[in-house]
């Protein structure tokens, strides 16, 4: 058989061209009312609707409370061992934040962990600061009282 096949060999369909990679273009259909698109929903996992993207958890106000009292904690480090209350404190809201957003389904977990944490840590870093002046003042002769 010979390339291309003689003319009236019964096969209709001429070759593809080599050198039009694409269907040639078809003009767009004309607009027809009666057809509707298919209603705008999706959702992916991301929680997103029909209408939009949900609305924002509320974030609990005790994990911002937590946050707020620790990082002022870090100042109070300055004003002999106040920082380790403050501390201690905002230790403790964040651990109650951290119940209420268990049991409420609120926002701000991240919020009231990083309170946790550095509630903690300030509260030490005040303890060992108090324990050194206290050691200090003792062992020295000269009191200031």
């Amino acid at each position: 058989m010979t390339y291309p096949p003689p003319p009236g060999s019964g096969d209709p369909v001429p070759p593809p061209d080599p050198y039009q990679p694409y269907p040639p273009y078809q003009p767009p259909q004309a607009y027809d009312p009666a057809r509707q698109p298919p209603p705008y929903t999706y959702d992916y996992g991301y929680g997103y609707g029909q209408f939009g993207p949900p609305r924002t958890q509320q974030t609990d106000g005790f994990a911002i409370a937590s946050l707020v009292v620790s990082c002022v904690a870090i100042f109070g480090l300055c004003t002999w061992g106040i920082g380790a209350l403050l501390g201690i404190l905002g230790a403790i809201f964040g651990h109650v934040a951290r119940r209420r957003i268990q049991t409420s389904g609120a926002g701000g977990d991240g919020i009231a962990l990083a309170g946790i944490i550095v509630g903690w840590v300030i509260s030490a870093l005040g303890l060992l600061f108090l324990t050194f002046l206290i050691v200090m003042f003792a062992t020295s002769g000269d009191s200031p009282f």
